[in-house]
């Protein structure tokens, strides 16, 4: 942990400071001969070392038919390897392979149910009433072999281990860019981690496979599907994407986690979870030299995919026009507006996080934040405490891998329909456009993001994720250099990203009302409507 008198000088120093940068945090960098890389901070402040390690895999490498897949992987990876989480590992691989052969049977059938669904002879082809007999005597075969390998496996053995040891917080989640795999451990358990993850990297198995579909589908019901807004929410994204795979949310299509089978699991684990697709990231209380020399004698044993990571090749096209949808649900009625901007890295992320900032009055929240909708920004001072229509209001920019989203996000006061406030945001958005913003403005959202930046580095979990969204994106460097690129934004910059890409014309909006409530009058754009 950064000790107390260090953090206020460097807080001090904030104002004026505008060129810090990689120098600034020791971060050693090392690559394996099979192509894996690791990013090493030492910190001796406390016995305890941050570990994680980032497959550059998330539902944008998947395709329509394995969506889903990459948050299916990681619940799998818990499920232990050829020597961990069984009892018999020869018994265990036999009724994977029973499994397989069965499921086979099992897809020709439901082809069979998905042609009659086509033809309208039935209307569902997961209806249990709608199976045929040869169907259900293979479901009741495969439910007797997933039950005779479930009494061989040793449940969580994988975080009993590491239990025993010491560790704590041995977690995993899956994002549309990357999977990231994290656990603290104590200093002298390094080589139980180097040990367990290199055998998880190098020897998975991926017992329970079929039923695990059913738990994620039932992940997806609670998650997703209960919330009022869920499915609203996922259709809006699907929306707002027309080509990009970030149209489709991060744990799949209902269909298609179903369907999706363990040889279709195999090829997307050779192809994703090599280690010349990995990069370990390491912070606390270890030695650089020793831990490489550890590293290597046990992830140097798993080989590089030769062929390399398929490059994702398809691009969002310009949006041609406005989309809107409009939605009735048992929730707090509300607008969003989200506009296509650009990747994390690109050189106007930096300006259009500001802008988010100005309007939201918010930190910024480091290289993938903004937001907040507190009445310090625009948005809050003139639609909440000036003009009186909104309880709320908000902006925030996040820029992914691939794009980014610009999102305009406000609740009206009660019994007010939600639309009226879209002309009160595109107003402010041409304010920007006209008269750009000030010098203070700028100031305060370059110094609140400063601070942001090293409150990041102030536990080393903290800097162990900053590290590897970074990675996830493109390197770590630029997440240590984001604040050298933020300093030097202009004014000129603000104004000009919000001319540039906040375009009303290729605006995506959802209005969200109560079930009955009436529709509204749409205003003009521009045109700011009285509110009483």
């Amino acid at each position: 942990m950064i000790k107390t008198s260090a953090l206020t000088f460097i807080v001090a120093s904030i104002v004026g400071a505008s060129s810090l940068g990689a120098q600034n945090l020791p971060v050693r960098e090392h690559t394996l001969k099979n192509g894996m890389r690791v990013l090493l901070v030492e910190r001796h402040d406390e016995p305890t070392i941050a570990c994680g390690w980032l497959a550059r895999v998330g539902s944008s490498n998947e395709r329509p038919g394995i969506t889903g897949l990459a948050h299916l992987f990681e619940h799998m990876m818990f499920k232990g390897t050829k020597t961990i989480g069984t009892k018999n590992a020869n018994r265990d691989v036999e009724l994977n392979d029973l499994q397989d052969k069965v499921q086979a049977e099992i897809r020709s059938e439901m082809s069979l149910l998905r042609e009659k669904q086509r033809r309208g002879e039935i209307k569902n082809i997961t209806d249990p009433s709608v199976r045929t007999p040869r169907l259900q005597n293979l479901l009741d075969e495969f439910d007797k072999l997933v039950k005779e390998q479930r009494e061989l496996i040793v449940k969580d053995e994988i975080w009993q281990t590491y239990e025993a040891a010491g560790s704590t917080g041995l977690n995993a989640n899956t994002s549309q860019d990357r999977t990231f795999y994290i656990v603290s451990i104590p200093s002298n358990k390094l080589e139980l981690w180097a040990l367990l993850e290199s055998d998880r990297i190098m020897n998975p198995v991926f017992r329970e496979f079929y039923s695990e579909r059913n738990v994620v589908l039932e992940e997806r019901r609670q998650t997703l599907e209960s919330r009022p807004d869920g499915l609203i929410s996922e259709a809006y994204n699907a929306m707002t994407w027309m080509a990009s795979p970030y149209s489709w949310q991060v744990i799949g299509w209902p269909s298609d986690i179903s369907q999706v089978t363990r040889e279709q699991a195999n090829e997307f684990f050779a192809t994703y979870y090599a280690p010349n697709n990995i990069t370990a990231v390491l912070v606390g209380d270890f030695n650089s030299d020793k831990t490489i020399a550890l590293i290597e004698k046990y992830f140097n044993r798993i080989p590089a995919n030769p062929k390399g990571v398929p490059e994702i090749i398809t691009e969002e096209p310009p949006q041609p026009a406005q989309q809107r949808m409009i939605a009735h649900a048992e929730t707090q009625p509300s607008i969003q507006i989200n506009f296509k901007t650009v990747s994390s890295v690109h050189k106007d992320a930096p300006a259009l996080r500001a802008l988010a900032s100005i309007l939201s009055g918010s930190s910024g929240g480091g290289r993938f934040g903004g937001g907040g909708g507190r009445p310090s920004g625009r948005l809050g001072k003139s639609l909440v405490l000036e003009q009186k229509a909104a309880t709320s209001a908000s902006a925030f920019s996040r820029g992914q891998k691939l794009d980014g989203i610009f999102s305009f996000r406000a609740t009206p006061l009660p019994g007010q329909n939600p639309e009226i406030l879209e002309a009160l945001i595109y107003a402010e958005i041409q304010k920007i456009v006209k008269d750009g913003v000030t010098d203070q403005e700028l100031t305060r959202v370059k110094n609140a993001a400063q601070m942001s930046f090293y409150l990041s580095q102030e536990s080393n979990t903290g800097l162990r994720g900053a590290l590897a969204e970074a990675e996830s994106a493109g390197s770590y460097q630029d997440f240590l250099q984001d604040p050298t690129r933020l300093q030097a934004v202009t004014k000129e910059d603000v104004q000009r990203v919000a001319s540039e890409y906040l375009v009303q014309e290729r605006s995506n909006v959802l209005i969200t009302t109560r079930a009955g409530a009436p529709a509204g009058r749409r205003p003009r754009p521009n045109q700011p409507q009285e509110v009483n």
